[in-house]
């Protein structure tokens, strides 16, 4: 692109040369061939004052010494020369002044100027002035060689500022091509830099709109899949859980395990549209399906009762008499109570208690553990923040979560550990 900016300008810039330098080139030469022609002249008429009347009459005639390379002569009316240098008989161009007015004319390699001296109302005699048109010439190929020196030159200055131009227009265009390529290559952490060009700046401020957004949607979507991973995990293996104990027990009731089968598969789809709803993030701002605090207490109970007891701990859950009744977001209330105990289960320690009560005009359920937390609360909640094997993904999901139905989640203690979650209840 820069060899093609420069051409372009430097073409442009020729063209321009040669329309100016042609014309000036005739200019220069003739204005130094009419210089020439006034200056013969001039000698002509300063010979011209010393012919007098007399002249007709047969007297000598002294002429001044003319300029060196300059021939003056006299010729009398029968056109043969009387004094001076020039022809011995009167050329073309003394005998048409001989008959006329002054007579200029470039003919023979010579400039020629005749001038006609009256007397009486009649002309007795043409003073002649002639120069060399070689050395005219060699005055114009002198002003033409300035002429192209001086071209050349500009021609030089056009080349230096085009380059410069045409490295100051690509250069933000190549950095813009460069940051496309790793943008390409997968890094979508390069922006474009500002440009001096208005045009080019613009297309890099539009290309880092379009990086930034197209990283955003990225990110949400590698969210949706680690948060959808996460949250299958539980209740995919409370699911196996149950059917690998009806297929080992003997005396299993197959009837019963099939049912709690169907209860896991319903958390799923659960799961699933809770997960799908907060990757919409705004689009619905809160789920809409409640339910009574018995019935999701009973719920989570049944869903981690077993996975506790495999690990022999206890799992106790302590309902305040009055909140039995009261109505909360089912699928936010569950799918956070999933994350907090499972976390409870994989990085607590001891007894894992929770105990739900009403907490001015909202519902609290503390979730407690016999481990500690080593993570100051404003780390615990980042994504990716993990004290062992974890994906550290559990608590920002939960929080999120809770945020988009208008509730809050918070690290309460941290020795013994202890999460609250407040949430919006409505009576039955």
């Amino acid at each position: 692109m820069r060899r093609r900016v420069a051409r372009v300008a430097v073409a442009a810039v020729l063209i321009a040369l040669v329309l100016l330098a042609l014309p000036l080139a005739v200019v220069i030469r003739s204005a130094t061939f009419a210089g020439e022609r006034s200056r013969l002249e001039r000698d002509a008429l300063a010979a011209a004052v010393r012919v007098g009347p007399e002249f007709a009459a047969g007297d000598p005639l002294e002429l001044p010494a003319p300029p060196a390379g300059t021939d003056v002569g006299v010729y009398d009316a029968t056109l043969r020369l009387r004094a001076g240098t020039g022809p011995r008989t009167a050329d073309a161009a003394t005998r048409r002044a001989a008959t006329a007015a002054t007579v200029s004319e470039h003919t023979g390699g010579h400039v020629v100027v005749a001038v006609p001296v009256s007397s009486n109302e009649q002309v007795i005699g043409v003073v002649r002035a002639a120069g060399d048109a070689g050395a005219v010439w060699s005055r114009v190929l002198v002003d033409w060689l300035v002429l192209a020196g001086a071209a050349a030159s500009a021609l030089g200055v056009a080349i230096f500022v085009a380059r410069r131009q045409a490295r100051a227009l690509s250069v933000p265009l190549e950095e813009l091509s460069s940051v496309c390529q790793d943008i390409a290559d997968g890094d979508l952490t390069v922006r474009a830099t500002g440009s001096d060009i208005a045009e080019i700046d613009r297309v890099a401020r539009t290309q880092n709109a379009m990086v930034t957004e197209l990283a955003r949607l990225l990110k949400h979507e590698r969210h949706f899949a680690a948060n959808a991973s996460h949250q299958l995990r539980t209740p995919l293996t409370g699911l196996q859980l149950a059917l690998e104990t009806a297929l080992t027990a003997p005396d299993a009731d197959l009837r019963a395990a099939i049912g709690e089968a169907l209860a896991q598969g319903r958390h799923l789809h659960q799961t699933i549209d809770e997960v799908l709803r907060l990757a919409r993030a705004g689009a619905d701002s809160g789920s809409t399906v409640t339910r009574q605090v018995a019935e999701l207490v009973d719920g989570v109970q049944t869903r981690w009762h077993g996975s506790f007891a495999q690990e022999q701990r206890r799992l106790a859950f302590t309902v305040a008499p009055g909140t039995e009744d009261l109505r909360v977001p089912d699928r936010v209330a569950g799918q956070v109570l999933d994350v907090l105990l499972d976390n409870a289960l994989l990085h607590g320690t001891g007894r894992v208690d929770v105990t739900v009560r009403e907490a001015g005009g909202a519902l609290a359920v503390d979730v407690a553990d016999e481990g500690r937390v080593s993570l100051p609360p404003t780390a615990l909640f980042a994504r990716g923040a993990t004290t062992g094997d974890g994906t550290g993904i559990g608590l920002s999901l939960a929080r999120d979560l809770v945020e988009a139905s208008g509730g809050r989640l918070a690290l309460a203690g941290s020795s013994p550990t202890v999460f609250t979650l407040l949430l919006p209840h409505a009576g039955e």
